[in-house]
Parts: C-alpha cells; structure tokens; sequence
C-alpha cells in the first residue's frame, strides 16, 4: 500500500510511512512542561506505527497561551522534562515533531497576561473571552520571530526529530497572512508578499538555529473561509517562497475560530470566494479519497506549484481513501487527528488492512447553536486524549455534553477575568 512507503525530505531525513499524527492541544501540561500524563499519551501513540508524531501547541512565550494546559519551552530550565517526551514518543520508531505556535489575538484573557496581532482587530467571536489585541511595533515583532528560533533550538536540544511552524487556524503567523487580521500599512502588511515576510523571516531564524539538516515544516491554511481573507492563491504564493527557503513538509488545513472548517463543520470543499480546483488531474473525482479529505482540491493545486512534500490533513478516515490520495501524487503524507484520539493504534490497522477504516462520526449535543460553532468536537476529543493520558482507554459512549464546561471556559473565564479587573 501506498501509505506503508518511506518518504525522504528535502533534508535528508526519512520518514518510516506516510501516516503522521496531526496536532491536537493536549492541554494537560504542569505550569507549561510536560510531565507523566503527556508523556505516556505519546507513548501510547508511539507504540500504534505512526511515521511521524506532530505535538499539539509548543508555545513560544508563557505568557501568551493559547489554551490552559499548554506545553511552552522557552528556555532550558526543564530540558530533561521534554527530552522524557520525546523519547517515550519516538522508541517504537515513529519520528516526533514540535509544533511551534503563538496564540495572537486568540490567546484567551484569563490565561494570557498580553494579546497582540498584527493589527489592533479582535476576533468576531468570545467578545468577553478575548481582549482587543496590542498592535505589535516593529522591534516586538523582531522579538517574537527570536522566540520562534529559539523554540526551535531547544527543540533540537530536546531531541525531537523536526519541527512545525503553526501557520494556520487563526493564530499569529496565521493572522499576519490573513488581510482581515493584518491591516497594517508597513512593511509585514498590504500584499501578500509583505504580509508572508513574518513567517519567511520565522522560518529563516529557526533554520539557522537547528541547521539544514534538521527538518523543519509548516501548517498553513488553504483558506480562513471568510470573505476578504486568505485565499487559495495567497497560500500557493507562501508554499512557493517558503520552498525556495527549503521548507521540508507542507501540512494544509483551513479555517480559524470564526470559521472552523478544520473540524468539518464548514463544507471545506468550496472556497470563500468561489470553487476548488477540478480534480480531472488526479482521477479523484468521485473517490473515496474526494469524499473524505476536506482539502484534497487544494492538495492537487498546490502540487502544480511546488515539489515539496505536501501532508493533508482533515476528513481522512479510510486507508482506502488514504491510499488513494497519496497514488494521486497529490499527497506524500496523510494526517489524521481526531480518530487517533478514539483509537491510538489505528495506524496498525490502516498500514496492514486495505479496507480499514475509523468509523468516528461527527460529534453533536443536538443543541444546534452550540453545535454550528464546531468547538464541541475539541472539547470532547481533549476529554478522551486525558482518558489517554491517564492509562484509560477512550471511551466512545461519553456524553458531548460533557465537554461543554472547555467550550464555555473561554467564555465564562473571559467574563470573570473582565470583573476583577474592575
């Protein structure tokens, strides 16, 4: 099969299989560092026969948080915590990633001392969970892509195997891509070329502090699915610089907090602003690779543009589909994320079964507007990977009912953290 290949990057380093472990915020680090319960998660998945293992957030600064519960590294202080993880994650022989991220404006206000973005714009939804963000000056902005680099050597120090740049989902590196969040009139804003100069110049200080030979990637957005934002186009532009910088794996997705089309939620196979591409090319038109992967049009058009190796992520739940999409010659690596959090060894399966498949459904509390946001699905995927974590194994009759207190935390804490500061 297809997906029991090897793959060399651009680097030199050789992923065992095709199959990788998408990000998915754990949010069970102690004060930032990980510890027993983030560590026997990933042995866990370790031991299923992934090729690749991508960590949820890696933050670069504790003082802006995504999520509570975040993994951030930002010095060596806990150095022996973090290469604990990645030895329990990679002895099996799968590869272990860190995903690099900064939250922007989506990092919540009763965890984040300081919300900055490009541009002073707040997010269109959690108005009480979410402060208006600082606008960052020019030598904050120099600072943080200091901080992405740095991340990035310690993460070599750690001995993970590579490294991502989280530049999708509406988070900073995605905000300064997205014409909506980045109103800014200087050098990092306006067209495209100067709007990507942030995540160029990230990727250009972590490459020169883990040299050429250490793998480092990207996750970026096909589209934010709104009118007016990141585009289709803006996206073939960034992977097109980003592998003339040497870039070794390009991960797409799509979608932020106001647009979740990562989750499903959204029909994320037609654009904000018109149709994907045919899928004529690649024979996928009425596959059933076409039926479950959100972004596979986009994967076929970003193929025309660059050689790099691309990884798809979203919808994938079939080694039939998967097969598929990697013989297209569109994908070289599939991701999967939520069905790994209901069985950790899928990978088994898929890789010695053809006709494997995960059989996880859409996840609904039947309340309709709570559903239409997409954010019960993360709550209730966060709620089984502690299960995980605990040595439990996950369990599929858990009520999504339960994962309503992480949904509203964002909003309830953002209003509590409003009145005591009053």
């Amino acid at each position: 099969m297809a997906i029991e290949n090897k793959l060399q990057l651009p680097c030199g380093a050789v992923i065992a299989n095709r199959l990788a472990k998408s990000a998915m915020s754990e949010n069970i680090a102690l004060d930032g560092k990980p510890h027993e319960k983030l560590w026997l998660l990933y042995d866990v998945w370790g031991q299923g026969g992934l090729g690749l293992i991508i960590t949820g957030n890696v933050m670069v600064d504790s003082r802006e948080l995504g999520e509570p519960g975040n993994v951030v590294l930002e010095d060596d202080a806990d150095i022996d915590h973090f290469r604990e993880w990645t030895s329990r994650a990679k002895r099996y022989g799968s590869q272990i990633w860190a995903q690099i991220n900064h939250p922007g404006r989506q990092a919540p206000a009763a965890i984040s001392k300081v919300t900055v973005a490009p541009s002073a714009v707040k997010l269109k939804i959690g108005s009480l969970a979410f402060r208006t963000p600082h606008a960052l000056e020019e030598a904050e902005i120099l600072e943080i892509i200091r901080k992405f680099g740095n991340t990035a050597r310690l993460c070599k120090d750690a001995h993970f195997d590579g490294v991502q740049i989280h530049g999708a989902h509406g988070y900073l590196v995605s905000q300064f891509l997205s014409p909506l969040a980045n109103q800014r009139s200087d050098r990092w804003g306006g067209n495209i070329e100067n709007r990507m100069r942030f995540v160029l110049e990230i990727f250009r200080a972590m490459r020169a502090a883990v040299g050429r030979e250490f793998p480092i990637g990207i996750k970026i957005n096909s589209a934010d699915f709104q009118r007016g934002g990141f585009d289709e186009d803006d996206a073939v532009k960034v992977a097109k610089a980003l592998e003339a910088e040497g870039v070794d794996l390009i991960e797409i997705s799509g979608g932020t907090y106001e647009s979740a089309a990562m989750t499903g939620v959204h029909e994320a196979r037609g654009s904000a602003t018109g149709t994907m591409p045919s899928l004529s090319s690649t024979g996928l038109q009425n596959s059933t690779a076409s039926r479950e992967a959100y972004f596979l049009p986009f994967a076929a058009k970003i193929r025309l543009a660059v050689k790099t190796p691309i990884m798809l992520t979203g919808g994938f739940r079939s080694a039939a589909a998967m097969n598929a999409a990697i013989e297209s010659g569109s994908v070289d690596v599939v991701g999967i994320a939520r069905p790994l959090a209901m069985e950790p060894h899928l990978a088994k399966r898929l890789l010695s079964d053809p006709q494997a498949k995960s059989d996880i459904g859409p996840v609904k509390t039947g309340i309709a507007a709570i559903d239409r946001l997409g954010m019960v699905e993360l709550g209730y995927y966060s709620l089984q990977l502690a299960r995980i974590a605990e040595g439990k194994a996950p369990d599929p009759q858990l009520s999504p009912l339960l994962a309503l207190p992480l949904v509203g935390f964002h909003y309830a804490s953002g209003l509590l953290s409003r009145l005591l500061s009053k």
